[in-house]
């Protein structure tokens, strides 16, 4: 027995050593390498995830430019993280994987078995770093050292590139101005004056709208809804202190965040915000309340009343005849877009042919190959319109039929068709959106993003983290009591819990960032 216990702990320390060391895993033939791709399933006309017209386009040129034979292997797209973990401990995972999670990356570094692509960015992924381009959440950086360790410098995953960062817009009854001959506001103070004016007038609004009246709509998510505005009243911050002041999401410790609290209890008192907004906790109850034709304007989605699956505009138009939300234009302090990073695309430390990775996610990179995986041919899959592709919906089992939307699963290095210009991108973007006019897309679109920045990131191994949920509830609760308390008591009920947040950790979270980014 105890013969067979050393054994057996002998067989587990070379197996530990072999996937830190990746050194004594069998070599591959010099020219093929095996790659990673989500399998969705068949459904919905889906072919096979890993055979199909346009894994066989890649392989094809692949082959003629690299010189290298491509074999897809199908990961599970919602078991991923089970799957993912079983091929690295066997060691058979793909030359080239990616994954959305970030923490199973963190533990695959941790135990040695991703490689440092650090020294291997200029010499072999020249494309990929100018695709990706600078970050727009670090100020001088480029976007493919997103998650490069500060202390040693390497890097273990390159994260892909989001297209499309629009986050948030704030919507208004362009109907309802027009009723009441009022100009499209473009600052905070003529908004106030304009909800104040649905108030005053409802009786002159279309719909017959009366009593009903809802200024500004808002539902129980407040941090969401009114995030635009309280965070007009934040003070300026360089990149450090976002990121240090920035508690799990939340904004509760910037400095002027009080001051737009205060300004929304002001206009909750005044029932300027919809009176029962906390107990609101049903996104349909929302989207009913809007189409319904009593909300004058709201924050949401950047594009929440165009889309399909929830016809805001197309049914409030057939409750209220011309009825319409348009975004609005504040031009507003500290706004925020979407961040840049999506998946993470990372080598295994074993891999059998590295060289040979390297150069497949360069390839992936140039534009003649990610454009025609996201595109596909000009009067098969797409036609242009005002010079931008237009991209047919395939019938289902169509050999070009495109597994993930513009084959996101193959492009590991985009989320999102890339043109080359963001004026071009938000045009092709915009012709997705049915029956809704191109041009209203992409005025929605360049409202959101205009002076909107990506949030501070700064990567570091953080250790206080047993507090996030917590945290992020009680800031959560601060705002909806702080919005709803009484005016002369706001201060009292803005401090109580205020503290409270702190000491349920956020003061430890706070020393922590602190001490890791240095002055």
């Amino acid at each position: 027995m105890r013969k067979l216990w050393l054994v057996l702990v002998i067989l587990m320390m070379t197996s530990a050593m072999v996937f830190a060391s990746g050194v004594t895993a069998p070599a591959a033939a010099a020219g093929s390498i095996r790659v990673e791709i989500f399998d969705r399933g068949t459904d919905g006309g889906r072919s096979l995830a890993y055979d199909n017209a346009w894994t066989k386009w890649i392989q094809d040129k692949v082959k003629h430019d690299l010189g290298l034979d491509v074999t897809f292997v199908p990961v599970g797209r919602w078991s991923e993280n089970t799957d993912i973990v079983n091929l690295m401990a066997s060691q058979s995972a793909p030359d080239v994987c990616y994954t959305y999670a970030g923490d199973m990356v963190a533990n695959f570094r941790d135990q040695g078995g991703i490689l440092n692509l650090a020294p291997y960015i200029d010499s072999h992924l020249p494309d990929l770093k100018k695709l990706l381009g600078p970050d727009p959440a670090i100020s001088g950086k480029d976007f493919i050292y997103r998650q490069q360790d500060q202390r040693t410098g390497a890097i273990y995953s390159i994260q892909s590139a989001r297209v499309a960062l629009a986050q948030r817009n704030i919507f208004i009854r362009a109907d309802w101005l027009r009723a009441l001959n009022l100009p499209m506001p473009t600052t905070i103070q003529q908004f106030y004056t304009t909800l104040v004016a649905f108030r005053d007038r409802a009786s002159q609004l279309p719909g017959n709208v009366g009593t009903r009246v809802v200024p500004y709509g808002q539902n129980s998510d407040a941090r969401w809804g009114l995030r635009d505005l309280i965070r007009n009243f934040i003070q300026p911050m360089n990149d450090r202190d976002r990121w240090v002041y920035s508690i799990h999401e939340r904004d509760v410790m910037m400095a002027g965040f009080k001051d737009g609290v205060r300004e929304m209890n002001k206009w909750y008192n005044e029932r300027l915000i919809y009176q029962d907004f906390p107990l609101m906790e049903t996104a349909d109850d929302f989207y009913n309340q809007m189409k319904s034709g009593v909300v004058g304007a709201f924050s949401q989605n950047w594009d929440l009343p165009y889309r399909q699956d929830y016809n805001i505009n197309a049914e409030l138009a057939r409750n209220v005849p011309g009825a319409e939300f348009v975004p609005v234009d504040l031009n507003l302090n500290n706004r925020e877009m979407m961040d840049k990073a999506g998946l993470h695309m990372f080598i295994p430390s074993f891999t059998r042919n590295r060289d040979g990775a390297l150069r497949y996610l360069n390839w992936l990179a140039k534009p003649e190959n990610y454009r025609f995986l996201q595109i596909g041919e000009e009067g098969r899959n797409h036609v242009l319109v005002n010079g931008v592709p237009n991209i047919f919906a395939m019938p289902a089992n169509h050999p070009w039929f495109q597994n993930s939307a513009q084959n996101i699963d193959m492009t590991m290095p985009l989320n999102g068709v890339q043109m080359g210009d963001d004026t071009l991108n938000a045009r092709v973007l915009a012709l997705s959106y049915g029956n809704v006019p191109a041009a209203t897309i992409e005025s929605a679109y360049a409202i959101s993003v205009r002076n909107a920045r990506a949030g501070s990131v700064y990567q570091a191994t953080t250790t206080v983290n047993q507090y996030s949920q917590t945290l992020q509830d009680k800031a959560d609760a601060l705002l909806a009591q702080a919005i709803r308390a009484n005016p002369a008591q706001f201060d009292s009920v803005y401090d109580t819990a205020y503290q409270d947040w702190l000491n349920s950790g956020a003061t430890e979270v706070y020393n922590e960032r602190n001490r890791l980014w240095p002055r």
